[in-house]
C-alpha cells in the first residue's frame, strides 16, 4: 500500500522541477494527482510517466483561472503549492515591476489558491480528520540572507508567514499547513539562472560552495520531505518550516 492511497492533491508548477518530481512520487505512493502548471507541453509528458495523474493548465496569477479550478476539483486531501520565481538582483536593480510580479506569484497566488480550495479540504477534514496544505518556501533570505535574494527572499518569508497564519485559523479542525524551505536544488529553474550569468562555470562552483555537504541539492532529497508532510505521518505536525538545507543555515 501506499502512504497516499485514497488521497486526492493538487500540486501546482508540475510541469517540471521539484513540482514534478513530486507529482510523480505522489502518484506512485497511491494518490489521485491534479498537476497543474502554465507549460502544458511539459504536462502532456508528465503523464507518461506515472498513472494516476491528471493535468490541467493553470495560470496561478490568473484569479478567474483558479476560481474555475476549484469548482471543477473534488474536495483535495492535500495541496501543495510549488509555483514560484527567483528575482536576482540586490534592491537597487528591484524594479516595482519585479517586485509586484514576485509577489504575486510566490505570495498572492498562494493565497487564492488556498482561499479557493480550503472549504473542501476543511470538508475532508470532517470525513477524514485531516487534510494537508504545503508551501514552497526557501531558506534562502527568507531564513539566511544571501546577496541578489531580496525580492525573493522577502517573499519566501511571506509565505512561512502565511502558513503559520493558515495553520494557526484552522489548527483545531486537522487541517495541517506547513512550509518546504529548500537548499539550492538542481532543477531546470536553477540551470537556467546559471546559464544566463557572465560566468556560468563560476557561477555553478558558487551555488556548490555555499552548501556545506559539497553539492546541490537534488528533487529525489526533497521528495520525500514532501511525501512525509503530505501523508498521515506528519498527523501531528502544522505550522512548521521543514528546513531541508544540507546544513546551510547550521
Amino acid at each position: 500500500m501506499g502512504q497516499l492511497d485514497n488521497k486526492t492533491i493538487l500540486i501546482t508548477a508540475a510541469g517540471q522541477g521539484m513540482g514534478r518530481a513530486a507529482a510523480v512520487m505522489c502518484a506512485r505512493e497511491g494518490a489521485k494527482v491534479h498537476a497543474t502548471d502554465i507549460n502544458e507541453d511539459a504536462l502532456n509528458s508528465l503523464k507518461e510517466e506515472a498513472p494516476g495523474i491528471t493535468t490541467r493548465r493553470l495560470d496561478v496569477t490568473d484569479p478567474a483561472d483558479i476560481l474555475a479550478i476549484a469548482d471543477e476539483l473534488p474536495d483535495l486531501d492535500g495541496l501543495f503549492n510549488c509555483a514560484g520565481f527567483v528575482h536576482n538582483g540586490t534592491i537597487l536593480d528591484l524594479s516595482d515591476e519585479d517586485w509586484e510580479f514576485s509577489v504575486t506569484l510566490n505570495v498572492t497566488s498562494m493565497v487564492r489558491i488556498i482561499r479557493a480550495l480550503l472549504p473542501g479540504m476543511l470538508r475532508r477534514c470532517g470525513a477524514t480528520g485531516t487534510a494537508s496544505i504545503v508551501n514552497m518556501a526557501s531558506m534562502a533570505s527568507s531564513i539566511k540572507g544571501f546577496p541578489n535574494r531580496t525580492a525573493y527572499g522577502a517573499t519566501k518569508a511571506a509565505v512561512i508567514g502565511l502558513t503559520k497564519g493558515v495553520a494557526a485559523d484552522f489548527v483545531r479542525t486537522g487541517l495541517r499547513v506547513n512550509s518546504l524551505c529548500p537548499a539550492t536544488v538542481d532543477t531546470p529553474s536553477l540551470r537556467g539562472r546559471i546559464a544566463s550569468a557572465a560566468d556560468p562555470v563560476q557561477a555553478e562552483k558558487d551555488f556548490v560552495a555555499r552548501q556545506p555537504l559539497g553539492r546541490l541539492a537534488t528533487v529525489d532529497d526533497m521528495t520525500p520531505m514532501i511525501l512525509y508532510l503530505l501523508s498521515d505521518g506528519s498527523r501531528f505536525v502544522t505550522g512548521q518550516s521543514l528546513v531541508v538545507d544540507g546544513g546551510v543555515t547550521i
